[in-house]
């Protein structure tokens, strides 16, 4: 493993569900030397919006510079994930042993070299992001066949993606724009 950024990550539930639903995303950074190694935790922030995310479209930002990283929504001011790296480094951060991948490098790695984004409307998972006994979830987290007994239960979860009729429950993308610190743009649509 190396660097990877969650920019947006929301869940699918409308937003009666206490452990938040369309009204909520959440910005984390995915780190460590090794997949079971991810020091997600430290680096991760929700925002809370008063209506559906759904409702519109929004601006999901980031700025990434050698000694900051964050996220925000909507505008600058809006910031929702905030992370110093300057201070220490993601080594260090993570408390890890063993054969540090980043010795030779910067505090900022493995920010310190191209990483992946990632935009996600979550529907399941076992690592507790769906919290059991939540929500209607029609499994387990330590079920051997959680994917199963979600897929079993659609008939429960799938008609309120109003999927075909409006297509509400879908993740919307107007444009991704990366701008470097010299300004130039790159447009991906």
């Amino acid at each position: 493993m190396s660097g990877e950024i969650d920019l947006m990550e929301s869940r699918g539930n409308d937003s009666s569900c206490t452990t938040g639903g369309n009204n909520v995303f959440a910005s984390t950074l995915h780190w460590g030397p090794a997949w079971n190694a991810d020091a997600y935790t430290q680096t991760s922030a929700s925002y809370t919006h008063p209506a559906s995310l759904g409702d519109g479209m929004h601006t999901y930002g980031m700025v990434w510079t050698e000694d900051r990283l964050f996220t925000y929504i909507d505008d600058e001011s809006n910031i929702v994930l905030d992370v110093n790296m300057s201070d220490a480094s993601f080594w260090e951060k993570g408390g890890f042993t063993g054969d540090n991948p980043w010795k030779n490098q910067g505090k900022n790695a493995p920010f310190d070299k191209e990483f992946y984004l990632i935009f996600n409307v979550a529907v399941g998972g076992v690592n507790g992001y769906f919290p059991d006994g939540q929500c209607a979830k029609p499994y387990s987290n330590t079920s051997p066949s959680a994917s199963n007994e979600f897929y079993d239960t659609k008939d429960q979860w799938y008609p309120s993606w109003n999927y075909p009729a409006t297509n509400q429950a879908a993740m919307k993308i107007d444009s991704v724009r990366v701008w470097s610190l010299e300004g130039d743009e790159k447009f991906i649509q």
